[in-house]
């Protein structure tokens, strides 16, 4: 197993709610996985979270059976991700990045030359890795950033939203990468909105909405699932039935807490009325024992005069 997540929940400082709650799933070696959800479901907290940006408020992430709470920069070492934003290194040529990621990732020169020199040639970066990369468009950075990721050849390549800004030639070699890197033995787990290439692509998809997993499946699982509809339309289909039945369970929790309101009302009456009634009862015996007291005061002096 290349990847776990395990009970894994993250909620952002100053928001009410989970942006990620509770979630497990896992990715095995030779698995090209693909992680759907509408935006703000949690698909790029949970990518962060895994890579070791975004702290873990709840459970654990294991990376090739380590730890990354414990053994950090050795989980991360088996990894190589492509961010969804450009890069922040625009005062550096495209040849610096690669050969300061490779030497962090402590990849020899030869092997390093060798495999930017493929990447570069496949991407059509060759004429361009000596120049500034603030002088790149948004497709040559993405790519770039692709190579980045690539040039250490990790156990488990991770991308979030990789196809934007790629032209058709860039986007068809990148799911051709995917595949050779799977069949090393290796991993993919990348997020997408354009699921056409997901259904496609991919061994496996999860869905995740509202912070939460709610589908978890083989590509042959979900033709079962989807029977006559397209990726797009049961995605539609089942989102929408996800929102419908939370709207629901909000209904029914915010009808039960009314309803816990009127009962504790009516007992809150009940007691008040039964205090009024102890304290009547207490009274009236007060007014009682005071009337006995002046009768027997009244009937005593009486007698006293009598005997005068």
């Amino acid at each position: 197993m290349i990847l776990e997540v395990k009970n894994f929940s993250k909620q952002y400082q100053g928001q009410m709610v989970k942006a990620v709650d509770d979630i497990s799933f896992s990715i095995n070696e030779g698995e090209i996985v693909g992680f759907i959800g509408p935006n703000g479901a949690g698909k790029s907290t949970t990518i962060k979270a895994i890579v070791g940006i975004n702290s873990i408020d709840s459970g654990e992430i294991y990376v090739d059976g380590l730890d990354l709470s414990k053994y950090t920069i050795d989980a991360k070492q088996k990894m190589g991700y492509v961010p969804d934003e450009a890069l922040p290194f625009d005062t550096i040529t495209g040849r610096e990045l690669i050969n300061f990621v490779a030497s962090m990732y402590e990849v020899p020169k030869e092997l390093r030359d060798e495999r930017l020199t493929h990447l570069a040639s496949l991407f059509e970066m060759t004429p361009v890795l000596d120049k500034l990369i603030k002088s790149y468009s948004h497709g040559m950075k993405q790519k770039i950033a692709v190579i980045a990721a690539l040039i250490h050849n990790p156990k488990l390549w991770i991308l979030d939203e990789p196809l934007t800004g790629l032209d058709p030639n860039s986007s068809y070699n990148l799911k051709q990468l995917m595949h050779e890197h799977c069949k090393s033995g290796n991993g993919v787990f990348f997020s997408s909105h354009v699921l056409e290439v997901v259904e496609k692509l991919c061994d496996r998809i999860i869905l995740i909405n509202k912070a939460k997993i709610i589908l978890n499946c083989t590509m042959e699982e979900l033709k079962e699932k989807q029977k006559d509809l397209s990726l797009e339309e049961f995605f539609i289909k089942v989102t929408k039935e996800h929102n419908e039945f939370l709207e629901s369970q909000k209904g029914n929790n915010l009808g039960k807490v009314a309803n816990e309101n009127d009962d504790a009302v009516t007992n809150e009456s009940s007691i008040n009325e039964s205090e009024k009634v102890k304290e009547s009862s207490i009274n009236e015996s007060e007014k009682a024992n005071e009337s006995l007291i002046n009768d027997d005061v009244n009937s005593n002096g009486d007698v006293d005069e009598s005997i005068e």
